[in-house]
């Protein structure tokens, strides 16, 4: 180790690096391959609308200037949309941004920050980096154990960090299970709600989440534009939170964190519903054809709210990724969140669920 590494804070050699989905031009030209379909990443496969196509063009002429650091025409239109105080706002790049936010906010060394387990990488990426130690709570059934979550907090906790719905079990919260969790909670420890996949939710009794910020000072609640809205590329999130606790936010947050196209696309969608719930609709239509095919292939899966499905295979995941992306097709091996015999499987198009299918029936 050379003598500079050596002085690298220690936090970061525990943590294992967030390894991404393979792009499909690196698949194509790893493998020869002229035909590739991704269903790694839980991106929409759809384009963004025609008014956010427009939008870019319109914005690509300024990308000279730096852009609003306050988002402000992003933040006045969000505002609106979600009836809150353009105060409670705060936008990253992209939600993972925010999740660093919140662990620089909030964590020292030695401090301990409570995640499910498995559950999203970056809540223990960033944890860990920041000297965290990680309480790590089992699901149960692909639930979260609320109950143990509340039983694990100790006077060292200062952050929870709950998805909902969570990647990669594909559950959710309910409105009561979140209100009596956070009547439990002490009020000097965060708690983030992570619903970057809220909008896929179809459930009468999903949690209100902003309706319970006003109660909840320590609540904290992030959404993104990457999955429904299919700014994926263009990485800007938000969160929503109280005033006092999006200001202290806002004072470590990079200048010039959101980028102008980002910004400009993402006021956009908000003008745009109606293609955003047709793309719910066809989202909606694509489960539920994968779950037909996939009782059909007596392989056993685990019912989603979100954009994605974990399936689980007779084989070793490595191994069925590895199998599948020869075919053509990029799935998620879960055996980095421990889970040996799963995949994960975003929803695309039609087209690309029925490739998906055929190289899957070829497999097995």
């Amino acid at each position: 180790m050379s003598d500079l590494i050596s002085k690298a804070k220690s936090t970061v050699l525990t943590v294992k690096p967030y390894v991404p989905g393979k792009p499909i031009d690196e698949v194509k030209r790893e493998l020869g391959l002229q035909n590739v379909i991704k269903l790694a990443s839980n991106e929409n496969p759809y384009p963004p609308s025609p008014k956010v196509l427009k939008a870019l063009q319109e914005a690509l002429p300024s990308v000279n200037r730096y852009p609003n650091g306050d988002c402000h025409t992003l933040r006045e239109e969000l505002s609106k949309f979600l009836n809150v105080k353009p105060a409670q706002l705060i936008f990253g790049n992209g939600s993972d941004e925010l999740i660093v936010l919140a662990v620089r906010l909030f964590v020292r060394e030695g401090d301990e920050v409570i995640i499910a387990q498995p559950s999203f990488l970056v809540y223990d990426i960033a944890s860990k980096i920041a000297g965290a130690d990680i309480v790590s709570v089992p699901l149960k059934d692909f639930h979260y154990d609320l109950d143990a979550m509340q039983e694990a907090v100790t006077p060292r906790t200062r952050i929870i960090f709950l998805g909902n719905p969570d990647n990669p079990a594909g559950t959710y919260l309910t409105q009561r299970a979140v209100e009596e969790f956070l009547a439990g909670v002490p009020r000097d420890v965060l708690v983030f709600i992570d619903e970057a996949y809220f909008e896929y939710v179809q459930a009468e009794d999903y949690v209100d989440s902003l309706g319970l910020l006003d109660r909840y000072p320590n609540l904290i609640v992030s959404r993104t534009f990457s999955k429904m809205y299919g700014l994926a590329g263009l990485r800007v999130g938000y969160a929503v939170g109280g005033e006092e606790l999006c200001g202290l936010f806002n004072r470590i947050r990079e200048p010039f964190n959101v980028n102008s196209m980002a910004q400009a696309a993402a006021v956009a969608c908000l003008q745009d519903q109606a293609y955003y719930r047709d793309i719910a609709r066809q989202v909606e239509e694509q489960r539920r054809y994968l779950y037909i095919e996939l009782t059909r292939l007596n392989l056993e899966y685990r019912e989603t709210y979100t954009n994605f499905i974990m399936v689980k295979v007779s084989r070793d995941a490595k191994e069925m990724t590895g199998h599948l992306m020869r075919l053509g097709v990029i799935v998620r091996d879960m055996s980095f969140w421990g889970m040996n015999n799963y995949i994960r499987v975003s929803i695309g198009t039609a087209e690309e669920n029925r490739t998906f299918v055929a190289a899957l029936e070829k497999i097995i």
